[in-house]
């Protein structure tokens, strides 16, 4: 059995080390055919420098380095299309997600399931990102059609088979979320519980903005709800405007109605901001369109470390 073990890199120079460490620690007494592979997403600080060095010492160590920032689920994309294992293990670098689970993986994994998620007990974050988290998971829980999946405590660290590692690999979308591409490949899944940790070191580079641009990406990639959303503003409108039609009839008639600007002007801009906001969610579906259609790479990988394609992998066996 070949096992190997993903993580998507950005800002996490000085904790690449103990993150390999633990690993290594966790998954040795499984199996002595194993990689690590560590996409760094063109993080600023010295982040492919440590990398670097990393596989220049231990020849089981994969580095993949990117272009540009392409995000976390590209990174993701690249590491799954770069791993070779029977099993592949997908994990943050901030060892938030604890390496030690990996063996409660793979074993919950050989009892049939082709993927396993973790549930986190308790989110190990300040109060703004929890909120902030929070959020994003009831925007994904409204607006997708993968509701039972969208658990707030159910994080990127998981395993998966290598039948669903090259369905995944399948899936083209641009816009893309990790969860929401493995809910839609349908197979067999559970989940197992885990302690989330503190960040070993710094801080997350995910904000409010990056965690609502990544609902919205999520959203419009994987449902059509939004659509369906402005169809329902546009009812109610229409409703409203029923209502209020009557009751200007009625005012008129029991009690004289005076006309006045500021009535006016307020639905002036209630149905300037209903339409804008229609458009608005019209507009980026088209948006996604245009760049679906237009067929670029999901991701640039700018350089490789300790890589072997699979022929190379089959002469050294």
């Amino acid at each position: 059995m070949y096992l190997s073990i993903c993580s998507p890199v950005y800002r996490a120079e000085k904790i690449l080390p103990e993150l390999v460490r633990r690993i290594e620690e966790a998954v040795k007494p499984l199996t002595d055919d194993y990689e690590i592979i560590l996409v760094e997403d063109c993080s600023p600080d010295a982040s492919w420098k440590i990398i670097e060095e990393i596989c220049a010492q231990n020849l089981r160590v994969v580095g993949i380095k990117l272009s540009k920032n392409f995000g976390q689920h590209y990174a993701i994309t690249a590491a799954l299309a770069h791993s070779k294992g029977n099993y592949v293990v997908i994990m943050d670098c901030d060892l938030q997600d604890d390496p030690k689970y990996i063996p409660e993986l793979l074993s919950t994994a050989q009892k049939g399931y082709n993927v396993v998620y973790t549930v986190k007990k308790a989110r190990r974050h300040n109060v703004l990102k929890n909120i902030s988290a929070r959020l994003y998971g009831f925007i994904l829980d409204k607006l997708t059609e993968n509701e039972e999946l969208y658990n707030l405590k159910i994080g990127a660290y998981s395993i998966l088979s290598r039948k669903v590692v090259e369905a995944f690999l399948l899936f083209k979308d641009v816009h893309r979320h990790y969860l929401l591409v493995l809910k839609k490949l349908g197979f067999k899944s559970t989940t197992i519980s885990i302690e989330h940790k503190e960040r070993f070191e710094g801080k997350s580079s995910y904000n409010f903005t990056k965690l609502f641009n990544s609902a919205i990406d999520g959203i419009v990639s994987q449902s059509n709800r939004l659509l369906y959303l402005s169809v329902y503003i546009g009812l109610g409108m229409f409703v409203l405007s029923l209502f209020f039609i009557g009751l200007l009839f009625a005012l008129y008639f029991t009690q004289g109605f005076l006309s006045g600007w500021t009535s006016l002007m307020v639905m002036l801009l209630f149905s300037t901001g209903v339409v804008m906001l229609v458009f608005g969610i019209h507009g980026l579906y088209i948006g996604k369109i245009f760049d679906q259609v237009k067929g670029r790479p999901l991701y640039i990988v700018e350089e490789t470390l300790n890589y072997k394609r699979d022929d190379e992998m089959e002469k050294t066996r």
